[in-house]
Order: structure tokens, then C-alpha cells, then sequence
């Protein structure tokens, strides 16, 4: 049987050459005149997921701001489907001109290259990096119900009962998962992956007690943890979050190289005119420093990006080796 996300991999790459869009069909990068004019017209933001989410939510509040900023509009364009991939390999192989441009996220940019085998788009080869928007640590938290307060009495318990504890996780290959066999791995535990058909059922089970644990998104942890239905141990970051400060980062409580987000940033398509990328950077970097852009990060417990496109491209190579090696030490077979 074919697996799903194989499925959709298939699905994305048919869709794509039904389009047309292809390496080969890319019309040539705008002119270096008409790169020093951009943008003279409406420039396409596409968000690889569904509207109304944490991703769409954010990207359009660039769009505003660039909106503002280049005083022509940025439209987003919601091409969800397929993890990710369907509105990524949109976004890679659309025209080089600056006029369409996306949200590169954390799987389709990083993990499924090494997850998947199918990929109908190169992230080395078919991506031109702008910018990293932000990130954001995920919360280890515990259920009410596990005899556990902290995270050393969850590493003991777990020695003491190998294959016992369970966490939960929004699908194969997410960064719920993967930072649970992340701290499998540097803990040295044996713990249960429970996969679930995305994070709000495997939040509910948490809180009921269903699960053992679960690396959950600091937006949406928070409410659950404010209203004491779980127990924050740790955070995945290198600093603790503003908006959980007594909650210590993995690596603070004995989990050493531990460091896990789901991030996401601004892309183009592979060619777009050096000239184009270094507008749209500069521009960003004034954004993300805008006080309602900073408010909305800070209130999402994530943490604002910012740098070079140099800065983004590197990032992106040491997230993708990173998981590259969590996967293949967990076993996790490409789809």
C-alpha cells in the first residue's frame, strides 16, 4: 500500500507538471533595470497552508507591512496540501522576477528532504533564501497524572519503565515528533511515539491524561498550562521564553545539545535577481522590528529572526542535517 504522505508527494509533483511549472518553463530573472524598479506592480506572498493558521496568520501580517513599505499590494495565496510541499515547489519553480515569493517553513524546506523521496523541488537547488521571520521553541509538558514534576523525576521514570511513556505528536515527521526522538535519543530513554492526525487531538489526550507527554508549540501550550491542565518541564530553546519564564530550556536541566523549533521564514524562487532579494531583506529586517511585529511574535511565545540571506541559507543547511541525523537515529523510514 502506498503510504500517504508518498501519495501526496505524487499528487504535488502531477499537480505541478499540470501547471506547467517546471525548471524548464521558468522564464528568465527580471533585468537588472527593471530589478531596480521593483516592485511596479502586485507581488504574490504563498503560504504552503490552509488559511487562518499560525503560518497564514503571520505572513499576512508581513504583507500589510511590505504593502505599507513598497506601496504596491502583497497578496497572499493560501496552496496548502501535501505537508507543506504542494504551495513550496509553487513557490520554487514560479517565475524568478520578485513578483511571486513564500513562507519557507521548517519540514518542507528541511526535514522532508530527507523524509521524503519524492520531493518535486530542490530547497539546495530550486530556493532562494531571503530571510528567517522567526522562531518558535516547542514546551515539553507533561500530564497532570504522571508522577513527575520536573524533567529529571520524567528521565528517571522513564529508565525505570522502558517503553512505558507515551508522547504525542501532530504526524510522522513534524516538529512535535521529531523533538520527541530528539530527547529519546540525548536522554538516552525509551520512550512511545503516538502519531495523531494533527496537535489539537493530541493536546486533548494530554490533558485527559491519555498521554505521558507531549513537545508542543508555545502558542499553543500556553492556554492549556495557564489554565494548570498540564505541566510545563522545559522549553526547546537556548533562552527561556518571555512569556514562560520560570520554565527552564532543556539544555539548562542536563539535556545538552538539545535545541528544536518550528520555524519559518521568507523564500523566493531560485534565480530571483540578487537585487530583488537584498530589497526584500532589507525591508523585512525593518519590519521585524516594527512594534506590533515584535508584540505578535513575543505573544506567540516565538522568538523574531532577522539577518542576512546568507545568515537564512545557512540556517536552513544545519536544520536540515540536524534532522536529517534525528531521523535516520530514530529509524524513520522516507515516505
Amino acid at each position: 500500500m502506498t503510504h500517504p504522505l508518498k501519495r501526496l508527494c505524487s499528487i504535488a509533483a502531477t499537480l505541478l507538471a499540470i501547471s506547467g511549472l517546471s525548471p524548464a518553463a521558468a522564464q528568465a530573472p527580471a533585468s537588472s533595470a527593471s530589478a531596480q524598479a521593483w516592485p511596479v506592480k502586485n507581488i504574490t506572498l504563498i503560504v504552503p497552508y490552509a488559511a487562518g493558521g499560525f503560518s497564514d496568520t503571520r505572513m499576512r501580517l508581513l504583507a500589510r507591512k511590505l504593502t505599507d513599505k513598497f506601496g504596491q499590494p502583497v497578496v497572499v495565496e493560501n496552496k496548502s496540501g501535501a505537508g507543506g510541499v504542494i504551495g513550496t515547489a509553487l513557490i520554487a519553480k514560479a517565475v524568478p522576477d520578485g513578483y511571486t515569493i513564500g513562507s519557507g517553513n521548517l519540514a518542507p524546506l528541511a526535514v522532508n528532504p530527507t523524509l521524503m523521496t519524492m520531493l518535486p523541488y530542490n530547497p539546495q537547488k530550486d530556493i532562494a533564501p531571503v530571510i528567517l521571520i522567526e522562531n518558535s521553541p516547542l514546551v515539553l509538558s507533561a500530564a497532570n497524572s504522571l508522577p513527575a514534576n520536573n524533567l529529571a523525576e520524567l528521565i528517571a521514570l522513564a529508565k525505570k519503565e522502558p517503553g512505558k511513556l507515551t508522547f504525542g505528536s501532530s504526524g510522522i515527521g513534524g516538529a512535535h515528533h521529531l523533538s520527541g526522538e530528539m530527547f529519546r535519543d540525548l536522554a538516552k530513554i525509551d520512550i512511545v511515539h503516538v502519531p495523531y492526525k494533527g496537535g489539537a487531538p493530541a493536546s486533548t489526550d494530554l490533558m485527559a491524561g491519555h498521554l505521558s507527554m507531549m513537545f508542543e508549540m508555545g502558542y499553543a501550550a500556553l492556554p492549556a498550562i495557564k489554565g494548570q491542565k498540564i505541566r510545563p518541564l522545559a522549553v526547546t530553546s537556548t533562552k527561556r521564553l518571555a512569556l514562560l519564564p520560570d520554565v527552564p530550556t532543556m539544555a539548562e536541566l542536563g539535556v545538552a545539545g538539545f535545541e528544536s523549533y518550528n520555524w519559518q521564514g521568507i523564500i523566493a524562487p531560485a534565480g530571483t535577481p540578487k537585487a530583488i532579494i537584498t530589497k526584500l531583506n532589507v525591508a523585512l529586517n525593518e519590519v521585524l522590528r516594527d512594534p506590533e511585529v515584535i508584540r505578535q511574535i513575543s505573544d506567540a511565545a516565538s522568538q523574531a529572526g532577522g539577518g542576512s540571506p546568507e545568515d537564512f541559507a545557512q540556517f536552513i543547511a544545519s536544520e536540515t542535517a540536524k534532522w536529517a541525523k534525528v531521523i535516520k537515529s530514530a529509524n524513520i523510514q522516507p515516505q
